[in-house]
């Protein structure tokens, strides 16, 4: 089984559709590939249904500067060796652009391909299935597709709204280094994969100080690349508050995971870690300005608009915050 689309999120939107195959495969499990940027060891690899994930190393995030290990046609055509040994039985892509997919099955031997067959090529050079038209409406579109296919296919039998479950271990870590921490504990998910997603360092310092005032916990949670916003971040945070206010960027994506279950809410960039808490069931607020709407989890994702995303204020955010979680004065 094999998902096109590279990011964290987009892995967490499709956990739960990938389990369903998992039922109707060989032993209850399916092998699961995926870019390296979904971290989906991390993710998924704990559960019982996930025989192993492969990693696709096609096209790595501009950051990494580097080229990946099966880009180009010749990269797939050596993707597609790597996968003769293990003798799949049959490839489901979540793809809306299999090309590549298909002609690395071709050459690892693999005959049953299923996927969209949103056009006539397609069509042509899948296994004939039940066919899905792509999603074309006005919000994010992973999720749409994955569940009409899995649909159609008969992998479910109705929309699923996507979870993922927390590692034990991870979570006895979170509790304890959480355990200081003032309640309510909001996480404020300071990264963004692309500039015009960073809602900005100003605005979390505003909302870290107006959340502070109030006496609730602030965590700062990113990755190794927010190590240095984070700080900032903290540092201009008013000093009679900043004991209220920790930071976390030196944590696993599974830890993060974790820590996101045992807070109050989730409010950040349109980035994984807001995936990864309406996920576990936490009230996720998105910052997304102008762009295209999350309609998967209407009761964990709460969507804050605006025709700019500079146009979004601290102000309005904790708002918001406070009047879902019921805590205004």
């Amino acid at each position: 089984m094999q998902l096109q689309l590279n990011g964290m999120g987009d892995l967490v939107w499709h956990a739960q559709y990938f389990r369903c195959v998992a039922e109707q495969s060989r032993d209850g499990q399916v092998s699961v590939i995926v870019a390296p940027t979904t971290m989906a060891r991390e993710l998924v690899g704990h559960e019982p249904w996930v025989r192993e994930v492969i990693d696709f190393d096609r096209r790595p995030r501009k950051s990494e500067r580097r080229k990946g290990r099966h880009s180009g046609w010749g990269g797939v055509l050596r993707f597609g060796a790597e996968l003769a040994p293990k003798r799949f039985d049959r490839m489901v892509l979540f793809s809306d652009h299999p090309g590549r997919a298909i002609l690395a099955c071709w050459r690892a031997g693999i005959r049953t391909i299923i996927g969209f067959g949103d056009t006539w090529l397609q069509r042509r050079l899948l296994t004939k299935s039940p066919w899905i038209s792509r999603y074309r409406g006005p919000a994010v579109a992973g999720y749409k597709d994955a569940t009409a296919f899995c649909i159609a296919q008969g992998f479910c039998s109705a929309p699923i709204v996507p979870r993922i479950s927390v590692r034990p271990d991870a979570l006895e870590r979170m509790r304890e280094r959480l355990a200081p921490l003032r309640r309510p504990l909001h996480a404020l998910a300071i990264g963004a994969s692309e500039p015009y997603k960073q809602w900005g360092e100003g605005n979390f310092v505003e909302l870290a100080n107006r959340l502070a005032a109030r006496g609730h916990g602030v965590l700062l949670l990113g990755g190794p690349a927010e190590g240095e916003l984070a700080t900032a971040i903290q540092a201009r945070v008013d000093p009679a508050l900043r004991g209220l206010v920790a930071t976390m960027t030196d944590s696993t994506v599974a830890e993060s995971v974790a820590a996101l279950s045992l807070v109050q809410s989730c409010i950040g960039n349109d980035t994984g870690a807001v995936q990864f808490a309406a996920g576990v069931g936490t009230h996720a607020f998105v910052v997304l300005g102008p762009r295209p709407p999350l309609e998967h989890d209407p009761e964990h994702v709460h969507m804050l608009q605006a025709p700019r995303l500079a146009d979004i204020s601290a102000a309005d955010v904790e708002a918001r915050v406070l009047a879902e979680l019921g805590l205004l004065d």
